[in-house]
């Protein structure tokens, strides 16, 4: 498929890969959030999806917004001060609400460096492996802005809110290894192993019942904000579907078959 956001599914493991090199992978057009509005709700609707790498191409993972336009004032950056908000809302803040909505996992992959809505965009991922090469900045300050596409509510829940703090409030960009060190990502690579590491970690999600898989995401994401009593009653009603289907009782078969005892 061409365009912004590159996609393939092989042995149920999508790979989505954003490509404008030239631009650094940079967001800031209505395709581009098009394009991520449609690979979550195609993911979510096709059961042979069952877990998703995102990565880019070239030397940088994603390097935010586009500073050409907001300096030119273009684009969803143009307009008045309502024209902007309503350009944002319509605009770029539909990739958050879509990726929260995924309903399989999401290895980020992040082969360099991860800037502003970039280092968000990480972060709305639920596993990421950074390459050596990868920096992650919450730099909006730096150009007297906010994270205006949902990085205030991911970081973090990513890093613990002082360490979100951290970053937002100075603005300066973290490497790899204290990326590593406050659990923004699980791993660091070497650059030509990244994929490799990506895949074989989606793999073992992928050789998992992909029914249970995505009710266990969805638990987690709803213990984010919900209380104990609402998770527990969400979990029991999982629990009670889990437990009757095929993937269930084919497990139950191979650790102990009928006539057998357990």
């Amino acid at each position: 498929m061409s365009g912004f956001l590159l996609r393939e599914l092989r042995d149920g493991v999508a790979t989505w890969t954003m490509n404008r090199p030239d631009e650094r992978n940079a967001l800031g057009g209505e395709d581009q959030f098009d394009e991520f509005v449609a690979a979550c709700r195609e993911a979510n609707a096709d059961a042979s999806t069952r877990v998703v790498i995102l990565t880019g191409t070239g030397p940088a993972f994603c390097a935010g917004g586009n500073v050409k336009d907001m300096a030119e004032r273009a684009g969803m950056f143009g307009g008045g001060p309502e024209q902007v908000r309503a350009s944002y809302r319509s605009g770029i803040q539909r990739i958050p609400l879509a990726m929260d909505s995924l309903e399989v996992p999401i290895i980020a992959a992040v082969n360099g460096p991860a800037i502003g809505a970039g280092c968000d965009l990480a972060c709305m991922c639920d596993i990421r492996i950074a390459s050596t090469r990868a920096t992650f900045g919450e730099v909006f300050v730096k150009l007297g802005l906010i994270p205006g596409d949902g990085g205030a509510w991911f970081l973090q829940r990513a890093v613990g809110f002082a360490k979100a703090a951290e970053m937002t409030f100075c603005g300066e960009p973290i490497d790899a290894g204290e990326a590593l060190a406050c659990g923004l990502v699980s791993r660091v690579v070497a650059p030509e192993k990244l994929l490799d590491e990506a895949r074989a970690l989606a793999g073992r999600i992928a050789a998992n019942p992909t029914g249970a898989v995505r009710m266990a995401k969805r638990l987690m994401r709803e213990a984010r904000h919900a209380g104990l009593a609402g998770v527990l009653e969400l979990s029991a009603a999982f629990q009670a579907i889990a437990h009757h289907t095929d993937a269930h009782e084919q497990s139950l078969r191979r650790l102990a078959p009928r006539g057998e005892p357990r």
